[in-house]
Parts: structure tokens; C-alpha cells; sequence
């Protein structure tokens, strides 16, 4: 099972901590996040092929996995730290890193869950001619993605600004199911030969907006899912908790 770390981000939101480490090895229960985000892999992938891109700090990133043992799997770095990609460049970087070409879990390092990462990447393989499958749910937030009754992405939504963005120019928000996006996606091969012509930094959001009028960009959607987005230096303790409750560390 292909799965992709994505772990370069400068963690701006938590400072000061970020300032002397990458938000991968930020503690949470005494343990860092990358290591509470591959123990889980571990006990739920069979087989798993591990690639992990870094940037800011990034050597301590590749020091930790050393002096791990990579945990006794295979774990490749894909190296941002001359330019930081963001998401979508950074899939299109690691893409090559796999053994083989096959489905790949994308999983953002600062979210910790409670869902089962196999049931995200089946269900995925179960959708015929799908080019990603994104976990999304009902929570709370300003920032939407836009699916229709086909369950397929049709745009993107702030409902704080009003702005929409879509590749339909006619597209009426309030007509579709109004999701928010996890941070945990699967895509298809196939999705390096369609980010081909793209520069090197680019958003997956912005590439999946931009593709989805003509290939299928779809919802997974997780009723009661238990997410923790520890991305602000107040959700550290919300972060704790949680893995208790969802039993993930």
C-alpha cells in the first residue's frame, strides 16, 4: 500500500515550538506526530511503501527516521528543501519515489483520526474511473468543497467571504452537499500524467478544481468521524485527548 506523508510545512501556527522543529516532530502524548501517524500505518497497512516530503527542518525529519530504524518499512524522503511544493507539487515530486504504480493514501501529518486508512483506500479502488477519493465530513468549518448528487467534486466554497470557486460558471452553491476536506485523500496513478504540465508549487485543491468538469474527484464521506487538526498551538491539548479517545497512539 502506497502512502505519502506530507510533512514539509513550516508550521507557522506553532511557533514557537516550529522554530527550533518540523511540525512532524512536534510531541503530542510524548510522542511526535510522524511517529503516532506511522504506527498507525503500521498496525493497519499491509505492506506499506512509506514516502515522507520535508522541508522546513527537514534533516531532523530524516535523522528520526534513521535512528528509528524506519520503523522496519520501507520509507523513502522525497526532498522539498530547496523550494517548498505545497500539496499538489509535493505529490507530483514523490509520485516517482513508489515502487509501483498503484493507488496512493495521502496523508497530511498534523491530522490525527479515528478512521481506518485500508476502508478509505478500498473504497477507492471500489469506484470505477475515480482519480481521487477525498475524505470529507459535515464538521464546522469556512472553507467548503462542493459535491453533487454524484457524490463528484463541483467546486469550492468560503462561506465567510462568499467566495466559489468552480469550473462551471453557473454552479449555484446552494444546490450541493457542502463538505469539509480532511487532509486524507487517495489518487489514482494516473494523476502524474495529468499533473504533468503543471509548475513545480501548485494546491491539490486548485489542481482538483481544475480537472473535476471531466474526471471523477469524489467524496468519501465519514459521518461521526472523530479529527483533530493539530495545526494551532491551542489544539495541542484538544490533541492529547484525542489520542486517548480514538486510540491511535
Amino acid at each position: 500500500m502506497n502512502i505519502l506523508i506530507l510533512a514539509a510545512g513550516l508550521g507557522t501556527r506553532l511557533r514557537p515550538l516550529t522554530d527550533t522543529m518540523p511540525k512532524a516532530l512536534v510531541p503530542v502524548g510524548g510522542k511526535p506526530l510522524l511517529q503516532i501517524l506511522i504506527e498507525k500505518i503500521k498496525r493497519q497497512c499491509d505492506d506499506p511503501h512509506v514516502v515522507i516530503n520535508i522541508h522546513h527542518h527537514g534533516q531532523q525529519i530524516i535523522d528520526f527516521v534513521e535512528a528509528n530504524h524506519s520503523f522496519d518499512i520501507p520509507i523513502a524522503i522525497s526532498d522539498e528543501r530547496n523550494q517548498l511544493l505545497d500539496t499538489g507539487g509535493a505529490i507530483k515530486k514523490a509520485m516517482p519515489l513508489f515502487r509501483q504504480p498503484a493507488p496512493v493514501l495521502i496523508h497530511n501529518v498534523d491530522i490525527l483520526s479515528d478512521i481506518n486508512l485500508p476502508d478509505v483506500y478500498h473504497a477507492h479502488l471500489s469506484g470505477a474511473d475515480r482519480l481521487a477519493t477525498l475524505v470529507v465530513s459535515r464538521r464546522n468549518t469556512s472553507r467548503y468543497l462542493l459535491f453533487g448528487s454524484d457524490s463528484c467534486l463541483a467546486g469550492w466554497t468560503n462561506v465567510s467571504t462568499g467566495e466559489v470557486r468552480s469550473p462551471y460558471n453557473d454552479l449555484e452553491p446552494e444546490k450541493y452537499d457542502r463538505y469539509a476536506f480532511s487532509g486524507i485523500h487517495v489518487v489514482a496513478p494516473q494523476i502524474a500524467e495529468l499533473m504533468s504540465g503543471w509548475p513545480e508549487r501548485f494546491s491539490i485543491i486548485d489542481f482538483y478544481l481544475s480537472v473535476c468538469h471531466r474526471t471523477k474527484v469524489a467524496a468519501h464521506v465519514m459521518e461521526g468521524m472523530q479529527l483533530v487538526d493539530v495545526g494551532k498551538l491551542d489544539t495541542l491539548a484538544q490533541a492529547e485527548n484525542a489520542i486517548t479517545t480514538m486510540h491511535i497512539a
